[in-house]
């Protein structure tokens, strides 16, 4: 795929206009979207992400805009995954509602610029090295057992070294400030308890790139499609927050789905790595001619199957506990406190 400089700079111009048009919504008026506003905003970054795949598909074909519909739609799910984690840091940090927006955003933005340094480094990283497929692959894999095994394990959020590094040594006020990062007390500039809530969504969003880069680069190798799926699977992702914040907790096997997504992923990039292996430890530097290839249409069918499947199956594992829940209060009983 020939990505021109001009068609970069285009590019890069559209999307930061869009994130600065959002920066400036939200600092102009920090409020709790209502719900008409978060869905409109929501359907909006979705049409505008199918049309540039439709973009894709006019000029560079079928094969190439399958992967970003395929890379836009996995990175889509981890990022839902993402807001999971979101959810738990804002009660954490008892962080008011109206305020939330400014969060969010500030954190997409660093979540924006971590990735696409990732994507920087994973590009030129799998240029000159062969052999990163193969740790790309293990690490997708090892990603999908562990959040398999403890997909319940995000219910208590801990603090992170850099979080309680932050609290003991820089000067922080008790109490928000409205939506601000600094106060001035006595004549002393401190900082609010805002900047703790950015850092620990920033070291987040640092945890959540280095699953999502590995993932893309398993079903496209385009740095270009990498990183323009990457940034419309995070636009509107704060919109998404507000709108299912209430269903996120119904969402019960999503855990599970994402991480058979993430291990196929990681399989179907071993195949590949060793398909065009070059590494002397494995086969002897030889490509491995058995090694099957599974091409993005199978890839997408897999995604958007498992996908569908465990949001489906979350509904009505939630469903079926809410009625279960209602019959034994009807009958005086206490309401179960059982985690799916």
């Amino acid at each position: 795929m020939n990505v021109v400089g001009w068609i970069w700079a285009v590019t890069l111009a559209v999307l930061g206009a869009l994130l600065l048009f959002d920066l400036i919504v939200v600092a102009r008026r920090p409020h709790e979207p209502t719900m008409r506003e978060a869905s409109l905003w929501v359907v909006f970054y979705v049409a505008i992400a199918i049309a540039f795949g439709l973009g894709v598909l006019a000029f560079s074909g079928g094969e190439y805009a399958g992967q970003f519909y395929t890379g836009w739609l996995t990175e889509y799910s981890l990022s839902i995954d993402n807001l999971f984690v979101f959810v738990i840091i804002m009660a954490r940090f008892g962080v008011p509602r109206q305020y939330q927006q400014k969060i969010l955003l500030i954190g997409i933005v660093l979540a924006l610029v971590m990735r696409g340094a990732f994507i920087a480094a994973g590009s030129a990283a799998i240029n000159r090295f062969s052999w990163v497929f193969y740790l790309f692959s293990l690490f997708l894999i090892y990603t999908a057992v562990r959040l398999a095994l403890h997909r319940d394990g995000d219910e208590e959020y801990k603090e992170n070294p850099v979080i309680r590094w932050s609290r003991r040594v820089l000067p922080m006020t008790r109490d928000y400030e409205g939506p601000q990062l600094l106060s001035r007390r006595a004549g002393k500039v401190m900082l609010t308890p805002m900047v703790v809530v950015l850092i620990a969504i920033g070291t987040t969003d640092l945890i959540f790139a280095l699953d999502s880069i590995p993932a893309i680069f398993g079903l496209t190798k385009e740095p270009y499609l990498v990183f323009t799926a990457n940034v419309f699977a995070l636009m509107g992702l704060r919109q998404l927050y507000f709108l299912i914040g209430g269903l996120l907790d119904r969402l019960v096997y999503l855990s599970i789905g994402l991480s058979i997504v993430l291990g196929f992923i990681g399989v179907k990039l071993f195949l590949e790595a060793l398909a065009d292996n070059h590494v002397p430890l494995s086969h002897h530097g030889r490509p491995v001619e058995w090694a099957p290839h599974i091409g993005i249409d199978i890839s997408l069918g897999v995604i958007v199957g498992t996908l569908a499947i465990t949001t489906i199956a979350s509904l009505i594992k939630s469903r079926h506990d809410d009625q279960a829940n209602r019959d034994r209060e009807s009958n005086g009983e206490p309401e179960s406190a059982d985690v799916p």
